[in-house]
């Protein structure tokens, strides 16, 4: 990954720490995350994500309250 450097008021920058704090997210990945919505780098990835939560929301699919261990789930 590259990194950059900006400039942006400090004023700025701190009211946006404050609110990254409230949000549970880092001033980084804020931007990071604004960069690949704005270039559409994830556009892709997010709309195959949207359409398995929508097609898990509509699944009559039941495991009837049954748990797995992970050495079941690995088992070869």
């Amino acid at each position: 990954m590259a990194n950059i450097t900006i400039t942006v008021d400090e004023q700025v920058l701190n009211k946006a720490r404050m609110r990254a704090l409230e949000d549970g997210v880092s001033i980084n990945a804020l931007l990071r995350e604004y960069l690949e919505k704005y270039t559409g780098v994830n556009k892709h990835y997010q709309q195959v994500t949207q359409e398995i939560l929508k097609i898990a929301k509509k699944s009559t699919a039941t495991s009837n309250g049954k748990r797995w261990s992970r050495d079941e789930l690995y088992e070869r």
